[in-house]
């Protein structure tokens, strides 16, 4: 039988970065999280209602740039409910520098995205809903 877990969705997510100042300023700086608590090596925002926690590197942490083709995490998506929305921070991206593919269309869902990667090249998507 199986466990069937009752949840009403994702509680937080957790990224390790290679470089915790940058990681600190690409999710700050440039795209505007507010950091609700940051506690030595660990920083923490809220997207929407999920929280994400940012931890520097430890002795462990490798060095390979992230691999959306390895066992793992493939991409986080952050849903979007506004098409300007989605056209401003598109431009914003841009405007920052930030490597992004411009808006695309998910040709399985029907649903417009821009993705983009942090400077750990972990990918991110803003996604319509």
């Amino acid at each position: 039988m199986s466990i069937k877990i009752k949840t009403p969705g994702v509680h937080h997510l957790t990224l390790r970065s290679t470089n915790y100042e940058r990681a600190k300023d690409f999710y700050s700086n440039k795209l505007g999280f507010d950091i609700v608590i940051e506690k030595p090596n660990l920083f923490i925002f809220f997207a929407g209602a999920t929280a994400i926690a940012v931890r520097g590197p430890e002795s462990q942490t490798g060095s390979d740039p992230f691999n959306p083709f390895s066992a793992g995490m493939d991409h986080v998506a952050l849903g979007c409910e506004d098409r300007s929305e989605l056209e401003r921070v598109a431009q914003a991206l841009n405007d920052h520098s930030i490597e992004n593919t411009g808006i695309k269309l998910d040709e399985t869902l029907g649903k417009d995205y821009v993705a983009f990667k942090d400077p750990d090249r972990i990918s991110w998507e803003f996604y319509m809903v």
